[in-house]
């Protein structure tokens, strides 16, 4: 294209409506010099112009003085200004993004796990831990959770599907299944609903139980011999007892938050391997945070909301507009420890997070989608894998997502994820992990079921607060 031609389509059309206001200005194009004028909503280039050319009948005419310019010039003219513009956008831009917050991102990884062997499938899927071989494993409910149409081959109804895989799982990285076990044994009892998993830095399995009877917690090897039982199984068990208003409150069992042997419904276990001392998330009957003895499983200590002394007392359904209640609801759900040694428990149903000391000392706390009733917001938390822990990976199985929460300031910078069947949304997501990339792992309760990876695929500034499903190339790293 000549000169002459490309003049003549700046000032027609897209090409012109796409112009700084100057080039409209008087239907006149020309020759222009480039200099740069900020505005209010980004970086504007505006032109001062040394040379007129104007239209007339399809033809151009010559203005100037000297009635003669090389029309090449212009179009190296226009070159130029369009280099610049964008020059300076991109440096807008690298600015702009240098100064905004900054955070984790990540993708799912839609192909993993891999399909597992037996026609196994996952039932209620309700605790992930990452062990220090970067092993994912987890434990759900199995065939008790299963539709009759989902365990075919159990029910003899079908031929080739399915059956509930055993409830402790462990995957490596590229997502094969490698030991399987779990359910009733010798010596033991095993929960009526397991639910939470940990592996501690001697290798050990813990398991907690929030079913009826569920009063107790496990400890085995990995490969699923039993090691130690703390609690046992029926110790909340009264008869006369009625129904509460929070989950995990059924007839039959009144909560004993103050009991040094036993518990209420454990959500959730956490072992500090410096002090060689187990958190329990105690629970979904009772309202504390129990630390035991993890050789031993003797009590050493326990507390509640804002510190204080547990108090079995029902509490009123959760109202956001009240006073913050001055004990835990049901269920208490986690009470993982940073590197720092402040231990972050999950009020699910009050959504908030409370931070202690080891020793059970209040320090700060802040809620989470506040108007969230039902199940709750603050289902469980995860850390990034950075020496400092900047971030909190908090699962909230209520409105499906996972939110990324600076952990000093403990303010939400931005979520991802939504209510749906597809890889990247959630049902019901109820725990999470990371591993030592950066990766994080959820698990889905209800009729999610089942284990998602999200690829850790660096920092990156936040530009939505909720970013929905983080779909492979939504985040990609430029």
């Amino acid at each position: 294209m000549d000169g002459r031609r490309a003049i003549w389509l700046l000032r027609r059309g897209s090409a012109r409506d796409n112009l700084p206001p100057l080039l409209k200005a008087d239907l006149k194009v020309g020759l222009y010099v480039p200099y740069v004028e900020a505005s209010t909503y980004g970086v504007e280039a505006t032109f001062r112009s040394a040379f007129t050319f104007e239209s007339e009948g399809g033809e151009m005419r010559q203005l100037a003085r000297n009635r003669t310019v090389v029309i090449g010039a212009s179009v190296l003219a226009l070159l130029v200004v369009l280099g610049v513009t964008q020059t300076i956008l991109d440096r807008t831009a690298e600015a702009q993004n240098s100064g905004a917050v900054q955070a984790p991102r990540f993708e799912v990884d839609p192909l993993w796990p891999k399909p597992m062997p037996n026609h196994w499938v996952l039932g209620q899927t309700i605790g992930v831990w990452v062990d220090t071989d970067d092993h994912i494993w987890i434990v759900h409910r199995s065939s008790a959770t299963l539709a009759d149409q989902e365990k075919g081959i159990e029910k003899k109804t079908a031929e080739l599907c399915c059956a509930g895989a055993p409830p402790v799982l462990e995957f490596d990285q590229a997502g094969n299944l490698l030991r399987h076990w779990g359910g009733p044994g010798q010596g033991y009892e095993w929960p009526d609903g397991n639910h939470g998993i940990f592996i501690d830095h001697k290798g050990n399995v813990w398991i907690g139980g929030n079913g009826g009877p569920d009063s107790h917690i496990l400890k085995f090897t990995k490969d699923g011999k039993f090691l130690l039982q703390v609690g046992k199984k029926g110790a909340r068990r009264k008869a006369s007892a009625g129904a509460g208003n929070q989950e995990g409150q059924v007839a039959g069992f009144v909560g004993g938050s103050n009991d040094q042997v036993s518990f209420g419904r454990v959500a959730k276990i956490f072992v500090d391997a410096k002090a060689n001392e187990a958190y329990v998330a105690d629970g979904y009957l009772n309202k504390r945070v129990a630390v035991l003895d993890a050789d031993t499983g003797k009590m050493k200590r326990w507390w509640g909301a804002y510190g204080n002394k547990p108090d079995d007392t029902p509490l009123p359904p959760y109202d956001p507009a009240a006073k913050p209640a001055q004990q835990f609801y049901n269920p208490v759900h986690c009470a993982d420890m940073s590197n720092d040694r402040f231990v972050y428990v999950c009020d699910r149903v009050g959504d908030r997070l409370q931070v202690f000391t080891p020793e059970g000392k209040f320090v700060k706390e802040a809620w989470f989608a506040k108007s969230t009733k039902g199940s709750g917001a603050v289902w469980d938390v995860a850390f990034s894998k950075d020496p400092q822990q900047k971030y909190i990976f908090m699962a909230d199985g209520m409105n499906d997502i996972v939110r990324i929460v600076d952990r000093q300031t403990l303010k939400e910078l931005t979520s991802f994820g939504d209510g749906g069947r597809q890889p990247g949304q959630f049902y019901g997501v109820h725990s999470i992990a990371t591993d030592s990339k950066g990766n994080i792992y959820t698990t889905e309760t209800w009729e999610g079921k089942r284990l998602q990876r999200f690829v850790y695929k660096g920092m990156g500034p936040v530009n939505k607060q909720h970013q929905g499903v983080i779909w492979p190339g939504s985040n990609a790293t430029k």
